[in-house]
């Protein structure tokens, strides 16, 4: 089966006074139908740039240099400004971090949901389009939805607005749905509810997800298949399960090493990873998580590694899987206990 979202070699950057910023590097990956990839990795890596790069949101200061973007086969890049329209909001939507920047302050929550019901149908008049969002405010388990209509964004919990976002992003049933970071303004309960939320929306409609985020406890309750960005490339790409017990870069490790757990000995403490992100004005021309490796060799900072094939449905970008590479501290050839 084709994938629904194809991603190869994207390279897109922002012209700014200070000189070109390379934010995505050579990206591929796919969205196969009704799954779910995410997208992880810490602030700056490019995965929101990536997001956006998809719909062609980047703004009068970004372009994608080169790559291809396609859609159920169909080339995104080369489309123009009106065809893109239709593309945004009915094939593909996208759900963004904080709804009370994408949210009207003065506008009615039933007014702002109609408009996008209006802005790809317009044979619907007002009273079919408030129908429309009652059944969508129903669908997203806001509670008694038809006095919600009239509410304001302010009236709403954080909760209750980001469920609002995500039936403005399902009004004309989308293909793709894109969520970035969704859920990080709100607190865990609440996550909770709205990644259930997605889940079962996910199951009812058959659409694909792209889940951007930065945290792999949320990946791992949501998404099929993982890709690890850092300095504009994806690091590591593998399936939910080979992420957490068997992952292969050492960027990977790092992330999964920082993040709490309940069992854990409660005088281990968490490790977080030293130094900082590259600078993408003048990214490295080595492997860009080299200089913050603790297991960089002279080659990482010289030249880009290519992708190792790690399992039938994963690759990693790392010198240490190479052949020739000395098994002595290499943490990809002592066994799982290196891994842990």
């Amino acid at each position: 089966m084709e994938p629904i979202l194809q991603v190869r070699d994207l390279r897109t950057s922002f012209f700014t006074s200070g000189g070109e910023v390379q934010a995505v590097r050579g990206v591929s990956f796919d969205v196969e139908k009704g799954k779910t990839l995410g997208i992880v990795g810490e602030s700056g890596s490019g995965k929101s740039v990536t997001s956006l790069s998809i719909l062609k949101l980047l703004g009068a200061t970004g372009r994608i240099s080169s790559g291809s973007i396609k859609l159920d086969g169909e080339e995104l890049t080369t489309k123009s400004k009106k065809e893109m329209r239709a593309v945004r909001g009915g094939r593909v939507a996208m759900i963004f971090q904080d709804p009370m920047t994408s949210l009207n302050p003065l506008l009615p929550m039933g007014d702002q949901v109609g408009e996008m019901i209006w802005a790809h149908d317009k044979r619907l008049d007002k009273k079919e389009r408030m129908e429309k969002v009652v059944e969508l405010f129903r669908l997203v388990r806001i509670p008694e939805p038809e006095k919600r209509l009239k509410s304001f964004p302010h009236e709403f919990s954080g909760g209750m607005r980001q469920r609002v976002m995500i039936a403005m992003a399902l009004a004309c049933r989308p293909e793709l749905l894109i969520a970035d970071e969704p859920t990080t303004a709100l607190d865990v309960s609440i996550q909770d509810q709205i990644l259930k939320l997605m889940r079962s929306l996910q199951r009812e409609m058959g659409m694909s997800i792209m889940f951007i985020t930065h945290d792999l406890g949320v990946v791992a309750e949501l998404c099929d298949r993982v890709a690890v960005m850092y300095g504009g490339m994806i690091m590591e790409e593998a399936d939910i399960l080979d992420i957490f017990q068997r992952p292969r870069h050492p960027y990977t490790m790092g992330l999964l090493a920082s993040i709490p757990d309940m069992n854990m000995d409660k005088r281990k403490q968490l490790q977080p990873i030293p130094g900082s992100p590259p600078d993408m004005i003048h990214p490295p021309k080595g492997c860009p998580f080299a200089p913050r490796c603790p297991y960089a060799m002279g080659i990482c900072l010289e030249e880009m590694p290519p992708y190792a094939q790690t399992g039938e449905n994963s690759r990693s970008m790392c010198w240490l899987l190479h052949s020739d590479c000395p098994a002595e501290g290499n943490p990809f050839r002592q066994g799982k206990e290196a891994l842990a």
